[in-house]
């Protein structure tokens, strides 16, 4: 499968950080994959031209230089100085976000393609920074990695312009349905990642969480038969969607009393009730993510309890459970002696 522009674009950062020396395009194209396969010179030099571009847009500090004092030879590097950020201090939703990005650079194919590109540059000769290459990070669980799969497929399928079919959930308890769509890009928006395009079959724009999409994404129909229209911005239609989403519905939560003052403010007391012996309240709250409003509950303990809808309980379930699993296998139960 042809590597996609974004991840030939995060093969050449990966690789121009990953040495001081300025590298030449002939060596680049060598080294990066996605490059590999120009059909000819003047193929990659056009298209290692808009890369450049790319990513000068974008922000990353590309320098040009001579290889060495006695060539005069261009090569190419990032800047490491200006394009490393200084210590930060994070918020936890800022944090969660860059905790998605992380586990999509940790993934295996991004870090199979690294490790190739740095073998290559070392075997060529080029002095390798391997205490600070980006290269140098290992795979996450394939647990925690979530939708990998359907990424890389719909990210090629946008890059050659072409339709894709893949089954997709609109909730987690919802059943899968077959959705025909021309896929215009994928964007993030507060932490998740969204897949924008055309749905064929509502003629309608739609835009679908990848964590929703099944794994069996197929991409159809002619190269360059699907394209963005020119006028369409996708962080906006993301934001969009997010802001004024429907509420999919309502979940009563039982508080305990003094505690779960994060769902005390996503919903509404209703009545006041005692359960397995403590004082709480049950809160009412509008939901329009029932994986997030699960994650919400779970990480409260047992200091909140679904009492409704049973799908939202059974998720809660099912998530405390997965964490139980997780956990060291010596770990010390609650109300154990340590």
């Amino acid at each position: 499968m042809a590597i996609s522009k974004v991840e030939r674009l995060m093969n050449l950062v990966i690789c121009l950080l990953s040495t001081r020396q300025y590298l030449t395009a002939e060596r680049i194209r060598e080294s990066v994959a996605g490059y590999e396969d120009s059909a000819s010179d003047e193929a990659f030099s056009r298209m290692f031209e808009r890369d450049k571009n790319e990513l000068r847009d974008l922000g990353v500090p590309l320098e040009t230089g001579q290889i060495s004092r006695f060539s005069t030879v261009e090569g190419y590097r990032i800047n490491r100085d200006r394009y490393e950020l200084p210590d930060i201090d994070l918020a936890s939703d800022e944090a969660a976000s860059v905790a998605v990005a992380v586990q999509l650079w940790e993934s295996p194919e991004l870090t199979s393609a690294a490790q190739s590109a740095m073998l290559k540059l070392r075997a060529a000769g080029v002095q390798v920074d391997t205490e600070n290459s980006p290269a140098a990070v290992t795979a996450v669980p394939s647990r925690s990695r979530g939708s990998e799969p359907a990424l890389g497929k719909l990210l090629a399928a946008i890059d050659a312009g072409r339709s894709v079919r893949f089954s997709h959930r609109s909730t987690p308890a919802a059943p899968f349905r077959e959705r025909t769509v021309e896929p215009w890009g994928v964007v993030t928006h507060s932490g998740r990642w969204y897949l924008v395009g055309h749905d064929t079959e509502r003629d309608a724009v739609r835009t679908f969480r990848l964590s929703r999409i099944g794994d069996d994404v197929v991409a159809f129909g002619p190269v360059g038969s699907v394209r963005k229209p020119d006028d369409v911005d996708l962080g906006v239609i993301v934001a969009r969607a997010a802001a004024s989403g429907d509420v999919a519905g309502s979940a009563d939560v039982w508080v305990s009393e003094g505690r779960g003052l994060e769902l005390r403010r996503l919903g509404t007391e209703v009545e006041t009730r005692d359960l397995v012996g403590r004082r709480g309240s049950v809160v009412r709250i509008p939901v329009r993510s029932w994986e997030w409003i699960a994650r919400v509950v779970a990480g409260h303990g047992a200091d909140a309890i679904v009492l409704s809808p049973t799908e939202l309980r059974d998720i809660v379930v099912g998530t405390l459970s997965e964490s139980a699993h997780r956990a060291p296998t010596d770990a010390v139960s609650p109300g154990s002696s340590s």
